[in-house]
């Protein structure tokens, strides 16, 4: 074991030595009680709600043939998350994030519903309730996952793990979006996907409930040097709790990771607009299965990045970083493009697989799902680095996912615009993208070897920190200010 593997070790279990080494368990329960069991759970349950959300939205406004109601019910779901996420990673931190992942569970098959009852028979108002049921149960889903896959692994594991979670997560897509593909294969016109696809996907969507009682709360989660995590539901108030959240937007990195956040998938809302307008439904239905395949590859190619031994964390941020950069203004300038020659084509096209210059317009997009996916990855790994304990990654998550639902509500709500050209959309889209290199440039720069431990994740007063957790009436251990030099003995 190396040094860095082993201060890595140290961090995972410095914050949990109170609790000692457990007796001994059977095979079974260390495997169902093992971080990568659960974190494999997780994303089973992201494969059969946001996974097949995902192969929905992907062919191009939820199947439906005009985008505006769709990206309507979308802007609505994702202004509910901004409040939401936050409330629900409190709430997780008070409760147990099972019980939260559990309700995150129930919202999103009424939203898919609402699309099989729209394609049938035109009702519009039960889009808008599932965007609803959707926006509260994703806020619930997403504060709680992420939680999971980041809070329960060791830290040497968060890469592969991340990869494992959103790579699951895409099971959904490729499954739902292989469903529909085979159901639409004949349909070589612009239109909307056939009612029975939904039918389908909305059963596979019932099955995260039962998933979910399948999780292990944190105390009980093994990790593979035997020890237990800590219950991070001990001794918490509310309003506790809501202070530690409003401190930790504060620090630095994470208000410089807000522009990435609002604005770097502030893409996919064109996206959904550019195959909507321009591509067949087949082809629609195509580009739900690509992108589900360029999801999986990116969560499989970065989860082994970012984990990579052969450099240390400063570096393969920054390496990442640049290439993140580089290929997305790349893609931008290819899409500007493609955008320009359809919108003036006259009569208006319609690409289907066996169109001439079909391979250039698709494949773009694709990219552009490979990128959004990468930058998944890549925020959530960055939380990784510079947080340790499951406590503040659950509330570290809710903050990120708040501000991701800030960009994609804003940008659902243009795209549902009808007066805003797509062109606007993607104008728009590259504008935000530039924005946030400058601020996520100095995150990525002060991207640490270690993690801080508890009591040093909320600032850089250690004495503050203190006084501000006893008054919400909890016990704290405020570990030395050299514990950041890397240095084992230090511990």
């Amino acid at each position: 074991m190396t040094v860095d593997q082993n201060h890595d070790a140290v961090l995972d279990t410095a914050s949990e030595e109170s609790h000692g080494v457990q007796k001994p368990v059977s095979t079974f329960t260390r495997w169902y009680r093992n971080p990568l069991f659960n974190v494999i759970i997780v994303g089973l349950i992201s494969f059969t709600q946001p996974g097949i959300w995902n192969a929905l939205n992907n062919t191009g406004a939820g199947g439906q043939q005009e985008p505006y109601l769709v990206n309507g019910a979308n802007s609505l779901t994702f202004g509910l998350m901004v409040f939401g996420c936050p409330l629900f990673s409190v709430l997780a931190n008070k409760f147990g994030v099972k019980r939260v992942l559990i309700l995150g569970t129930l919202g999103y098959a009424p939203y898919s519903a609402s699309l099989y009852v729209n394609n049938r028979y035109g009702v519009e108002w039960f889009v808008l309730f599932g965007g609803v049921t959707c926006g509260i149960a994703a806020s619930a889903l997403w504060a709680s996952e992420g939680a999971i896959a980041l809070g329960y692994p060791e830290v040497k594991d968060r890469g592969k793990f991340t990869g494992i979670w959103l790579g699951l997560r895409e099971l959904g897509q490729l499954i739902g979006s292989s469903i529909q593909l085979s159901l639409n294969v004949h349909k070589n016109q612009r239109g909307k996907v056939g009612y029975s696809t939904y039918i389908i996907l909305i059963a596979l969507q019932c099955l995260g409930l039962p998933l979910s009682f399948l999780i292990s709360p944190p105390e009980k989660v093994i990790r593979s040097n035997g020890r237990k995590l800590e219950d991070p539901t001990k001794n918490k108030a509310i309003l506790g709790e809501f202070r530690k959240l409003f401190r930790l937007l504060r620090t630095k990195r994470v208000f410089l990771l807000i522009p990435i956040l609002v604005g770097f998938n502030w893409n996919g809302t064109y996206q959904s607009i550019y195959l909507t307008k321009y591509f067949s439904v087949r082809s629609r239905a195509l580009g739900a299965l690509t992108s589900g395949i360029a999801a999986t590859t990116a969560n499989m190619f970065w989860g082994w990045f970012l984990d990579i031994k052969a450099f240390s964390r400063p570096v393969v941020a920054r390496i990442a970083w640049a290439s993140f950069v580089t290929l997305m203004l790349s893609l931008f300038s290819w899409q500007v493009f493609n955008e320009h020659k359809y919108s003036n084509t006259v009569p208006k096209v319609t690409l289907d697989w066996d169109t001439p210059g079909f391979g250039k317009a698709f494949a773009v997009n694709v990219m552009f799902r490979f990128m959004n996916e990468s930058h998944y990855m890549f925020v959530y790994w960055i939380i990784g680095t510079f947080n340790n304990d499951l406590e503040t990654l659950t509330l570290t998550v809710g903050i990120v996912r708040s501000f991701e639902s800030v960009g994609s509500a804003v940008s659902f709500g243009i795209g549902a615009a009808k007066g805003i050209t797509p062109m606007t959309n993607l104008i728009v889209a590259f504008v935000m993208f530039a924005i946030c290199i400058p601020a996520t440039s100095l995150v990525v720069f002060e991207v640490p070897e270690h993690p801080l431990e508890k009591g040093q994740v909320l600032g850089e007063q250690d004495n503050r920190v203190e006084s501000d957790l006893r008054e919400s009436g909890e016990s704290v251990e405020v570990p030395a200010k050299n514990l950041h030099t890397g240095d084992p003995k230090n511990l």
